[in-house]
């Protein structure tokens, strides 16, 4: 059973930059697609990017952070990260790391694809 735990999370001003982290146990993260959602106040769980396993379609973000934010892995350190530059207010919310078994290109933005679910860490950026 794949666990999956975020770190990395904080209280930032506008403007700011962050590094999120997916670490993952039980299991291998670049076997798997992994993918950051976000929980805002008084929202909808949204999708905000994702790293798919090789042959599995292409790196993909949401239009609201595309431009400022960057996923990437690091296989060495079996882990996934979210850097996020130039932090808005909106972008507060509880971000929660995702990963999904699937080997072929699917609509990652749907949450019914993902297998594990970690518990978040909280981003809160003051304008």
């Amino acid at each position: 059973q794949v666990q999956l735990g975020e770190s990395g999370g904080g209280s930032v001003q506008a403007g700011d930059s962050l590094r999120l982290s997916c670490a993952a146990s039980g299991g291998t993260l670049s076997t798997l697609g992994v993918a950051w959602w976000r929980r805002q106040p008084g929202k909808e769980q949204d999708f905000v990017a994702v790293v798919p396993r090789n042959g599995a379609g292409a790196i993909d973000y949401d239009d609201s952070v595309k431009g400022r934010f960057t996923i990437s892995r690091d296989n060495a350190n079996n882990a996934v990260y979210l850097q996020m530059n130039n932090l808005k207010p909106e972008d507060t919310a509880v971000y929660v790391c995702a990963a999904t078994t699937v080997t072929e290109s699917v609509n990652y933005s749907a949450r019914g694809w993902y297998r594990y679910w970690g518990s978040g860490t909280r981003v809160t950026v003051s304008s």
